[in-house]
């Protein structure tokens, strides 16, 4: 069997990216290839690089180079404030919109016993020593309103009530400008539960 080609395999590898199907992908190849070497070996280079030297952060679990991530080594943080994402997309999400100030804690997903996704998985266990040794006073949940979500959010609020830490969760509902004839059923019992005085 012949071997395939550089070509072919540079497509393939492209094709990792979520939302790069082959089209996408075979476009990226020729582009790089055809206008723009220098980006493609650059992107190689700190593509390499950030395999080998990006990992978890110890005390939070996202992405860092370090040890501790920037947010975790950073003095000027609320410690006594903890949010808790399902990704770490998730924290530059909410540090970029809104003006939280505390720490985080990454789950990398939710509890999901059919896909094998439990407590260790999620390292709930590193979670529950935050609250155990940490001045923790709040845990607020960012978890998607998902069937998976709540069940995690309620685990995670079940032992973080026995180290006496109040735990809050994200509003959920209707999204700022959203029409209400064009929001789904379980989104606008949401926003009704979730309603607040004015």
């Amino acid at each position: 069997m012949a071997e395939r080609s550089l070509l072919n395999q540079l497509i393939d590898a492209l094709r990792c990216l979520p939302g790069v199907g082959p089209k996408s992908a075979q476009r990226m190849a020729f582009h790089l290839l055809e206008r723009d070497r220098e980006g493609g070996a650059r992107l190689a280079r700190v593509m390499a690089d950030a395999m080998a030297r990006v990992q978890s952060c110890r005390r939070c679990r996202t992405l860092s180079e370090h040890d501790l991530c920037g947010i975790c080594a950073n003095p000027k943080r609320d410690a006594s404030l903890l949010c808790v994402v399902e990704q770490p997309s998730e924290i530059v999400a909410i540090d970029q919109a809104t003006d939280f100030r505390g720490l985080y804690f990454v789950l990398g997903g939710r509890l999901s016993p059919l896909d094998g996704i439990g407590p260790d998985e999620l390292g709930l266990d590193v979670l529950e020593g935050r609250l155990r040794d940490e001045s923790i006073m709040e845990v607020i949940l960012a978890i998607s309103p998902t069937v998976e979500g709540s069940a995690t959010a309620q685990f995670i609020a079940d032992f973080a009530a026995r180290h006496g830490v109040k735990i809050t969760r994200i509003a959920h509902g209707v999204p700022l400008g959203g029409e209400l004839e064009h929001v789904d059923g379980g989104t606008l019992a949401l926003a009704f539960a979730g309603r607040r005085d004015l």
